[in-house]
């Protein structure tokens, strides 16, 4: 029989800085579900991304002296960029999209015009505030104390030629979707977005822009680019192979999805995206759920504000499920959540390694010690069970379907207190049984031991297989202590007690969660996290700059190009491409000017050379480092290979001679 499909999607990820803390809440949040949707036998289709177009990029680019494509793949695909962090925390999404990527552009325009075609895109002026952060217009009215709303953050007048987007037209049935449907969760949202921006009066919304171009061009009017909001909400079906040839699963069962996002955003997705899927005359999602923010400090994280908490430094600190497990059990996933580091080594500790990890540890060292590794048989059954037997036994059986109500609720923090309740209950259960004390008799006592220990092998199995879309590797380790095959690892065996063989082999291992010493850490954490920022604060992209528009030929004759001898070359620190060059320009004033040649050159191959630069270019920093023109190289193949070669001159040309 054919699995059924679902499919999932976290919001695409603003690249204009590393991600923290708050984005992976996210991303781990999505996976958490998608893989308990794969548990229970669903075809899953999970799909995150970045949404890299914008006038933000643009302007972070120009600082950095890069183009914005330079830019943005320097954070997406650079080292310990986004793909970097969620492979680190085994996020198991089936698609990656950029919003860079050709296929997503050309759907776009085709989508555009296709709204534009129905009738509800037409040409006019904008003019009204603008939060260039959050890529947000806003009416007067809808500032706070004359802020952006969402961010808090100054916004600035805009006023340019614009298409608009007729989203008035569809006021009433998003009104109704919102309010008479369970579209939107949790239902607290549904309240903010009436009261907040349907009850005033739904506007038309402005959807490209001409004041920068770093967007996808409106195909039948190229000097507009797409709204980025238009471009970024269409990912969810572009991904999936609507209007375009990269992919053809559009039409096989996933769409409509679940789209997980973060609150600040709920307003683009529950009634702009709707909006125009309706303009579309296609299914909407089945869900778009709006999760709440990790405050710190009771702030909201936000990169701008320089507060944000470094997933890597953590991850690396206290392992990838650790962290996982605490983002997931300690945060209500529809509510905002105060994160701090006393808070996270307290879970572990509490949880992790008091609770379940006592749990596997004392149960396997029993049977190890008492029976060899090895249960005998019949220890499954026992004949005149003890109330706290039945009792165990009883929770257990009931775990899988209260915590599979809690799981399709979207609620997986409550889906955890489930299991953790039957943690609980078997850690008491051993002090009730005191297995230490049957052991003193094993001739009278032997089977009745073997039955409690392998009441507690069974409920770590079936805990073990509920806990592993939020832990997989640990729960992968737990499983082999316990001699759990794969056999048994199902979300079917999960609520059928007694799946556990008899004669399963049981190891005792390696600790899964060490107890933390929590001032050793919290020491150890501040000096990972000065050092960071103390790197952080003279680092930029590392991005050789170039040129990407066409010039004129008299544009070009302007450029003035000068023999310049080489005084000095060194390595850029913290680079593996820039040199910086001192350089005798014919002044007698020393020039400094930065190339990416270090993967062709040594510095010492290039003292005493005589090169051509552009001399009369603005200036632009790289690693911190101003960069006062442009030295000359060509680019050819050897061997099949491209190799680039700095232009060098006669030595006999004497220093700042004009060249061109």
């Amino acid at each position: 029989m054919e699995k059924k499909k679902f499919y999932l999607t976290t919001p695409i990820y603003y690249p204009s800085d590393k991600l923290h803390i708050g984005h992976t809440y996210c991303t781990v949040a999505t996976d958490a579900l998608a893989r308990y949707k794969r548990l229970a036998g669903y075809d899953v289709m999970f799909l995150t991304g970045t949404d890299e177009h914008g006038q933000k990029i643009e302007d972070k680019a120009k600082e950095a002296g890069v183009t914005p494509q330079e830019f943005v793949d320097h954070i997406v695909d650079g080292e310990n960029g986004i793909r970097d962090l969620w492979k680190l925390m085994n996020i198991s999404n089936d698609r990656f999209i950029r919003t860079t990527d050709d296929y997503h552009v050309a759907a776009v325009q085709r989508i555009f015009k296709k709204m534009y075609d129905n009738g509800d895109i037409y040409k006019g002026t904008y003019k009204g505030k603008y939060c260039k952060p959050c890529e947000s217009f806003w009416t007067e009215s809808q500032l706070v104390d004359g802020k952006c709303p969402d961010c808090g953050r100054e916004v600035q007048d805009a006023e340019e030629e614009a298409y608009f987007f007729r989203l008035s037209k569809y006021a009433d049935q998003v009104r109704d979707l919102l309010e008479n449907t369970d579209f939107l969760q949790p239902r607290s949202r549904v309240h903010e977005m009436v009261k907040n921006f349907l009850d005033p009066g739904l506007e038309d919304l402005c959807v490209s822009r001409t004041s920068f171009s770093w967007g996808i061009p409106v195909d039948f009017d190229p000097k507009h680019v797409v709204y980025v909001w238009v471009d970024a909400l269409s990912n969810y079906i572009t991904a999936l192979g609507y209007d375009n040839d990269r992919y053809h699963d559009y039409d096989k069962g996933w769409w409509p999805g679940v789209n997980i996002v973060g609150k600040e955003i709920v307003r683009f997705h529950s009634i702009i995206w709707p909006a125009m899927l309706m303009s579309m005359d296609m299914p909407l999602p089945k869900h778009v759920y709006g999760h709440g923010w990790l405050l710190l400090d009771g702030g909201k994280m936000s990169k701008s504000k320089g507060n944000v908490v470094d997933p890597y430094i953590l991850a690396d600190k206290f392992g990838v499920d650790a962290l996982r497990f605490f983002l997931m059990r300690t945060f209500p996933f529809g509510s905002d959540g105060n994160f701090s580091n006393e808070l996270l080594i307290q879970t572990i500790n509490t949880d992790l390694a008091n609770d379940l990890g006592n749990l596997v540890s004392r149960t396997t060292a029993m049977v190890g010690k008492y029976f060899g590794g090895k249960l005998p048989a019949g220890c499954r059954t026992w004949d005149a069970p003890e109330s706290f037997d039945t009792e165990l036994v009883s929770m257990a059986k009931a775990l899988r379907n209260a915590y599979e109500a809690q799981m399709e609720a979207y609620a997986p923090h409550k889906a955890l207190d489930e299991i953790f309740k039957v943690i609980q209950r078997a850690n008491k259960y051993i002090d009730e049984c005191a297995p230490w004390v049957l052991a003193k008799d094993m001739e009278a006592n032997g089977a009745r031991l073997a039955h409690v220990l392998y009441n507690l092998l069974e409920t770590a199995r079936i805990c073990g297989i509920l806990l592993s879309p939020f832990m997989p590797e640990s729960c992968e380790k737990l499983f082999g202590q316990i001699g759990a095959d794969e056999t048994v690892r199902t979300w079917d065996s999960a609520a059928t007690w007694g799946s556990l063989s008899e004669s399963a082999a049981v190891t005792k291992g390696e600790n899964l969660f060490p107890r933390i010493d929590m001032d050793k850490a919290l020491e150890e954490l501040e000096a990972l996290e000065a050092a960071a920022r103390k790197a952080a604060a003279g680092t930029t992209v590392e991005v050789e700059p170039q040129l990407t528009e066409h010039v004129d030929f008299d544009t070009f004759c302007k450029n003035d190009f000068r023999a310049v001898k080489v005084k000095a070359c060194e390595a850029v620190k913290k680079s593996d491409k820039l040199l910086k060059f001192t350089l005798d320009d014919g002044t007698g004033t020393d020039r400094q000017i930065l190339s990416g040649v270090h993967k062709y050159y040594e510095p010492e191959q290039l003292v005493g050379k005589t090169l051509v630069a552009i001399v009369n270019l603005p200036p632009r920093k790289m690693m911190g480092l101003e960069s006062n023109g442009m030295l000359i190289s060509a680019v050819h193949k050897e061997n099949g290979e491209e190799k680039l070669h700095l232009i060098m001159v006669d030595d006999s040309i004497p220093a700042g001679a004009k060249l061109c």
